[in-house]
């Protein structure tokens, strides 16, 4: 019950965390970080009394069906919550955040929570503060078995019926998205009273917030990724060594028989993956066991298993 309930406060968490990279670092400035919500800044300038958040039930509900109708996905109740209550959080947040109905419309920074978050001149800031809260806050859903809907859905949409890859739907679908925000609002297409003075470079933001949501959504479900892989051969048996990985690092090891291609001598090679931060400390060891041990240190994408990460289960959410 307790797992149960913090997955739950988990989701509610990421997707306000979401919508609050939205509201107070992204939608101000019209920058167009691809998806969804990309795609309701750029028709929020077209339409301004209809908030961001109105527009993403707008689109999330109808992919949320066509989903199950074209796909056959059979959605859980947390991407349902999720993908519901994110646009909600995001009108909410707005409507406190900003101090009258025509500010509101206008997504003014500089009366956003009193101008004390106004980052007009901070372009570049505002973008990579505001990818890396939406990664954040993605990256919680994700975790948690669930996601927002969105541009996902178009994806495998594409992934299904244009042999497409996931990557590069999702890159096709966001270029498509950061493609529209310029011609309405870089070039003022929709709304002459902006065409005087374009805002084509906005779209170069838009573009730096797409990389870094990606990169943090990814580090926050998968980690750093960089545990090492260790492969050491030696002609001893190295039992301090063994000591050392059982008793101080409180791992494990596997231990390889082999023999040498050109002596034919038996050999001793011990596979086993540590941490970075403990790649230094064994090196060392080996070099007080056998210091003509012969060691090879390589990364290691993913380990699962007992004291790494769980085995994913069947139709679990995988980032990557």
């Amino acid at each position: 019950m307790r797992k149960i309930i913090g997955g739950w406060f988990n989701i509610f968490l990421g997707c306000t965390i979401l919508a609050a990279g939205f509201v107070y670092f992204i939608n101000p400035y019209n920058i167009v970080p691809g998806g969804v919500y990309g795609a309701s800044i750029v028709l929020h300038n077209l339409f301004p009394t209809i908030q961001v958040g109105t527009f993403g039930y707008m689109f999330d509900i109808p992919l949320l069906i066509l989903s199950v109708i074209l796909l056959g996905t059979r959605l859980g109740a947390r991407t349902i919550v999720a993908a519901l209550f994110t646009p909600l959080a995001m009108n909410f947040l707005s409507w406190i955040s900003y101090p009258s109905e025509e500010a509101l419309h206008a997504l003014d920074p500089s009366q956003l929570l009193g101008g004390c978050m106004d980052m007009t001149d901070h372009l570049m800031l505002t973008s990579i503060i505001g990818a890396a809260v939406i990664g954040l806050g993605s990256g919680i859903v994700v975790r948690n078995q669930a996601t927002t809907g969105g541009t996902d859905i178009v994806a495998m949409m594409l992934q299904k019926f244009c042999n497409l890859r996931f990557s590069r739907a999702i890159l096709l679908v966001d270029g498509v998205v950061v493609l529209f925000g310029l011609l309405v609002i870089g070039f003022g297409i929709g709304n002459p009273d902006d065409a005087a003075q374009p805002s084509w470079h906005l779209s170069f933001y838009s573009l730096i917030a797409i990389f870094v949501t990606s990169r943090v959504v990814a580090y926050v479900i998968n980690g750093e990724k960089n545990d090492k892989l260790l492969f050491v051969i030696s002609d001893t048996h190295m039992k301090d060594l063994h000591d050392y990985i059982l008793k101080d690092l409180d791992r494990t090891a596997t231990c390889i028989k082999s023999s040498g291609l050109y002596t034919k001598a038996d050999k001793e090679m011990l596979f086993l993956v540590v941490s970075y931060k403990e790649v230094a400390g064994i090196k060392h060891k080996i070099k007080e066991v056998d210091p003509r041990a012969f060691v090879v240190v390589t990364d290691a994408y993913d380990t699962f298993g007992e004291g790494w990460k769980q085995l994913p289960s069947a139709g679990e959410v995988q980032p990557e």
